[in-house]
């Protein structure tokens, strides 16, 4: 003789509960993910930042004027055979076209993203001040 054995279904509560704990998980791996996306943006805005400002100075030091090498970067960048998309390098991480300007006595070129510092700032904030002479 078979014995018929009972299944258990699932109730609603169970269900709820499983359901709120996934997404509770997933809002937490979107965060963390969220942060590592702005630090991976971060991350390239320093790096196309410094490769346009060498290259440029380069451009500076093989003798053509700062100020026409800053007014036609794109061809400047072009031309050097160091970038293969000039449009892409001249973007921060964010999207934001670079603020490239010389320095008051014309010797070196900044290469600033207003993202990146706000990026920076925001960073800071969350951090808090730091006390470096503190005892304990």
């Amino acid at each position: 003789m078979r014995t018929r054995t009972k299944k258990q279904t699932l109730t609603l509560l169970e269900i709820m509960i499983v359901i709120f704990l996934i997404g509770l998980i997933g809002s937490v791996v979107g965060y963390n993910v969220k942060g590592s996306l702005d630090e991976g943006r971060a991350f390239r805005t320093e790096q196309g930042a410094s490769q346009i400002r060498d290259i440029l100075l380069l451009e500076v030091a093989k003798g053509t004027p700062m100020e026409n090498v800053i007014q036609k970067k794109e061809a400047y960048l072009a031309a050097s055979g160091m970038v293969k998309d000039v449009k892409k390098l001249l973007k921060d991480g964010w999207g934001e076209s670079y603020e490239i300007t010389p320095n008051r006595s014309y010797t070196d070129i900044s290469v600033k993203s207003a993202k990146l510092k706000a990026y920076k700032d925001k960073k800071k904030a969350a951090i808090g001040p730091v006390d470096l002479d503190e005892d304990d």
